[in-house]
């Protein structure tokens, strides 16, 4: 991290009918501009079946995934994960149509089914990754529409995944040590591989207990892997930097440590604000990944401009440069694996380097490690709209169709619900353009608070705004309405207004379904359990949920 020593609306709108749009007689799909087919398409995705995925750019450097579909046909497992991905879809659909309750019966079935296919899945790494896609999926709808309706006010911060193991050491198998040697000759990399005890120590950890926290981080490295290639090659640093951010946040842009240092190259505040990283109430610039990638890449550069060794650079990014200069001085050496071996670096910056190179040449070998099935996620794509005035992500997933959680995790800069004046919001690609049209027919100084609503079979105003808490005879006068009856289809501007709440710092409880098919039945068990419970939890059942408070400056 950026040196870990350093610790770091109300929005009262009057409801009045001034500055509302032209009369609607019926407002069907005349309030909003035609959705345009680039935006309908890119909502529809924002929900329909993912994407096929690219290939492993993070792991561009080894050969491809050999995967070939078996000849045989299809198992039982094969069948039931088929009739999954009927149930799946089908929740979508419902999800689309608003009706929560026939949602939550079809996630379930998919559920159900997807762990009873669970013993004999023709692609093990496949069914894997779909698991933990659609229980992730289904939380992620149940946040804004399936009944739990968690304020976006609230956000959420990720433990950093290998912040334990940092003050901890792991023994060496010998057997690796030539295998390891012969694996570096025979790597191209910009940045040095060293290796020694300490490296040999780790690809040892993550061959094993770790396995599955390195999987977790380099399938999430699929989604930031082209933007933060593409920031270390325009900022001229070595491309094989990018796993220092999986060692610092194991791609997670909310991670955030004990020390309060934040987002995925774990900045602490004075750090990132040197390298143009502000925060506000309601922004944190260290949590936008582009952003905060720029600001690592140039910060290492200017380490590494100061010490001249990419190793030194690399623990002076841990635990300050002003460290390293006075290990420096008291021995006499500029030789990171001398200052770890003289006990003149902290313990966590003695296994920092170590780390980073481990996970280097594992990814350059990954064949050799069995990390070559890994399916990444998707790039993230989006369009940005410049916010003109403070805008709620409620009114913008009101506009979009696109779930308050979905924007939220395209803005993970966001500390709050609310977009301030000039932020740069990430939108589904293709919805951009359509977005800045719908938010013309918003009263800009109501933006903050007030919704969108489509009016759905069966509902009245007075069921409306028993909903948002409003009443019926201010949504008429609003909308300039001369009946009280909408039709279906029929959007209606809803004066609502938010509650301004601070940040509640907590650890994401996240389940791994990657464990290792050695003891296949005996692990079958313990997923099973852990995806049911996590899906109760996305379905609206109670469900305990640890929290845990940080270090603050």
């Amino acid at each position: 991290m950026a040196y870990r020593s350093i610790a770091p609306l109300l929005l009262a709108v009057a409801l009045c009918g001034c500055g509302i749009t032209p009369q609607q007689q019926r407002f069907r799909n005349a309030f909003l501009p035609p959705t345009p087919h680039g935006a309908a398409a890119a909502m529809e995705a924002a929900v329909a079946e993912p994407p096929i995925e690219p290939p492993n750019l993070y792991l561009s450097d080894v050969p491809g995934v050999t995967s070939v579909a078996p000849q045989l046909p299809p198992s039982q497992s094969d069948l039931l994960m088929e009739k999954a991905r009927e149930h799946f879809q089908l929740g979508k659909q419902y999800y689309q149509d608003k009706d929560a309750d026939h949602a939550r019966i079809e996630f379930d079935q998919a559920i159900d089914f997807m762990l009873e296919a669970s013993e004999s899945p023709s692609d093990h790494q496949l069914y894997e990754a779909t698991l933990e896609k659609w229980v992730d999926e289904i939380h992620r709808y149940d946040l804004t529409g399936l009944g739990s309706a968690a304020s976006v006010d609230e956000p959420q911060y990720d433990k950093a995944p290998l912040e334990d193991i940092l003050h901890m050491t792991f023994p060496v198998d010998p057997k690796l040590k030539t295998k390891v040697r012969e694996q570096v000759l025979a790597t191209v990399s910009q940045l040095p591989l060293t290796v020694n005890d300490a490296v040999l120590g780790y690809i040892h950890y993550f061959s094993g207990r770790g396995k599955n926290t390195l999987i977790a981080g380099l399938r999430r490295a699929g989604r930031y892997s082209p933007l933060v290639r593409r920031v270390l090659d325009e900022e001229g640093v070595p491309q094989e930097l990018i796993h220092l951010a999986q060692a610092e946040s194991g791609f997670l842009p909310r991670a955030m440590s004990k020390k309060a240092a934040a987002g995925m190259w774990q900045f602490v505040s004075w750090r990132g604000r040197e390298y143009g990283l502000n925060q506000t109430r309601y922004t944190d610039d260290r949590l936008d990944p582009e952003l905060a990638t720029r600001a690592a890449a140039r910060h290492l550069r200017d380490l590494y401009q100061e010490f001249g060794d990419w190793y030194l650079a690399m623990a002076a990014y841990d635990c300050g440069p002003v460290v390293i200069e006075r290990a420096i001085e008291r021995t006499g050496y500029a030789d990171f694996f001398e200052l770890r071996a003289r006990g003149v670096l902290p313990l966590e910056t003695t296994n920092y380097v170590p780390i980073i190179l481990a996970m280097t040449i594992m990814s350059k070998n990954a064949v050799e490690y069995g990390l070559d099935g890994i399916l990444p996620d998707s790039p993230l794509e989006y369009d940005n709209v410049e916010i003109s005035s403070p805008t709620h992500l409620a009114l913008v997933s009101d506009l979009t169709n696109v779930p308050s959680s979905e924007l939220q995790a395209l803005n993970p800069a966001l500390l709050k619900g609310l977009a301030p004046i000039g932020y740069a919001l990430h939108v589904p690609k293709g919805t951009g353009s359509y977005l800045m049209a719908a938010l013309q027919t918003v009263p800009s100084e109501r933006r903050a608070s007030w919704r969108m609503h489509t009016v759905e079979t069966g509902e009245t105003l007075a069921s409306i705004g028993k909903r948002y808490r409003t009443t019926p005879g201010t949504i008429a006068a609003v909308n300039k309405m001369q009946t009280q009856s909408p039709a279906v289809g029929d959007h209606l501007l809803i004066p609502a207004a938010y509650h301004d709440t601070a940040p509640v710092r907590t650890v994401a409880a996240k389940r791994s379904h990657t464990a290792s098919r050695k003891g296949h039945k005996s692990t079958t068990a313990h997923r099973q359990t852990a995806a049911k419970s996590k899906t109760r939890r996305a379905s609206g059942f109670p469900q305990a949920s640890g929290k845990l408070a940080r270090g603050q400056q």
